[in-house]
């Protein structure tokens, strides 16, 4: 019989042989669990390599409601009949993310009566890590997928919302007429129209929702919608803001907190008059010159009641004025006014000696003047809030229009 003869370096070989075999199946492992962005392929994929490749009762993840393993009735018991089969098992093994919060648990029930060798328990610890890689990017992938489909919504309301502004001014001799509106965020609850009424006047209203964002933005549509209906019933413009505040108050207790403030003028630009009432928003300016005292004067349209659906029954009073040459008219919301510099706001005085600055003569220059303004003040610092206004202006007889 012949002698066996081990040479010197076999059993290292032979443990090199093995190490590259478990590095092999732990790489390909990997490469399976790596192959999906979906979570429940990734967790899926994990269980069936426990359990087929390396051969366990049975796996889970409980966290998800998923288990895998025909020794063991997981859809009848779950997780124990894991412990009932194994009492001293099952082995628990939690899948962190990057900053370490753990994200499930998988749990291991090996075959009964025997514990795990140092290979398997190897093998599932480096399967652990690399599912969890996989499934932290899995779950990024569907918050990338959601936050699209969320941004790719608020991009259509955005647009839907820019279209329900007055997409052309109407052209009036002898005045300058211009608005400009931009919101915090992709949607806002600033509001502004211009209704063109039978009698030749012009209907304007200004009006900011309570709050920003979404909600707002919604909020804004129904004002709009019932500004709408009532702006066609020839009704005077106290009892229409009366009407619509009293509406706004019986849409229910989230229109309630969502009140709003409003400025509306009924403009004749034949008789040159303006007629105002403000519902709880920031004052109006009216700047003219008077050639009689020769001074610049200046008239602020203060609220005459409480925000619009704020209070039930509210009544509010109108204001009428003429509209002379040279004279120039803001409507603005609080967002051009409530600008900062560190702890100081920019204020309705500052926003006043500013507009009281500009020339009469073209009213997006006038826009454009206090826009610069503000943002000069507030040295580039986020908006943060919607900002709107609408600037009406009287070409003086000497200037051409």
């Amino acid at each position: 019989m012949a002698a066996s003869i081990e040479l010197p370096g076999d059993s290292e070989t032979i443990h090199l042989q093995q190490q590259v075999a478990r590095l092999q199946a732990l790489l390909e492992a990997s490469r399976q669990v790596h192959s999906t962005i979906h979570e429940e392929e990734v967790l899926d994929r994990v269980l069936r390599i426990v359990v087929r490749e390396l051969e366990m009762a049975g796996a889970a993840f409980p966290d998800a409601g998923m288990e895998y393993g025909d020794a063991l009735a997981f859809s009848a018991n779950g997780v124990s009949a894991l412990r009932d089969a194994c009492p001293r098992y099952p082995l628990r093994y939690p899948l962190q993310d990057r900053e370490g919060r753990r994200m499930v648990e998988l749990l291991v029930a090996p075959p009964e009566d025997r514990e795990l060798t140092l290979y398997e328990a190897d093998f599932i610890e480096g399967l652990t890590l690399q599912a969890a890689v996989a499934l932290e990017n899995a779950r990024n992938h569907k918050r990338n997928l959601e936050f699209a489909r969320v941004q790719q919504d608020l991009d259509a309301a955005r647009n839907i919302q820019r279209s329900l502004l007055p997409q052309k001014l109407p052209d009036i001799p002898g005045y300058s007429l211009a608005f400009r509106s931009a919101t915090c965020y992709e949607v806002g609850g600033d509001y502004l129209d211009i209704v063109a009424q039978p009698d030749g006047s012009l209907l304007i209203a200004v009006a900011d929702v309570a709050g920003k964002g979404l909600a707002s933005a919604i909020m804004s549509t129904s004002f709009r919608s019932a500004f709408r209906a009532m702006a066609a019933s020839g009704l005077p413009l106290a009892e229409l803001a009366t009407r619509i505040g009293q509406h706004h108050w019986t849409e229910g207790e989230e229109a309630r907190r969502r009140y709003v403030t409003a400025i509306f003028m009924r403009f004749h630009p034949e008789q040159a008059e303006i007629e105002v009432v403000n519902a709880g928003h920031n004052p109006g300016f009216l700047v003219w010159f008077d050639s009689a005292a020769a001074e610049a004067r200046t008239r602020l349209f203060e609220a005459s009641g409480a925000p619009l659906g704020l209070l039930p029954g509210i009544t509010y009073s109108s204001e009428r004025c003429p509209f002379p040459p040279g004279a120039r008219l803001l409507f603005y919301t609080d967002g051009l006014t409530e600008s900062f510099q560190g702890d100081e706001e920019y204020g309705p005085e500052r926003l006043l000696a500013q507009f009281s600055k500009c020339p009469p003569y073209k009213a997006d220059a006038i826009l454009d003047a206090l826009w610069t303004a503000v943002e000069n003040f507030s040295k580039g610092a986020p908006q943060g809030d919607d900002m709107t206004a609408l600037a009406l202006s009287r070409v003086s007889q000497e200037t051409p229009a």
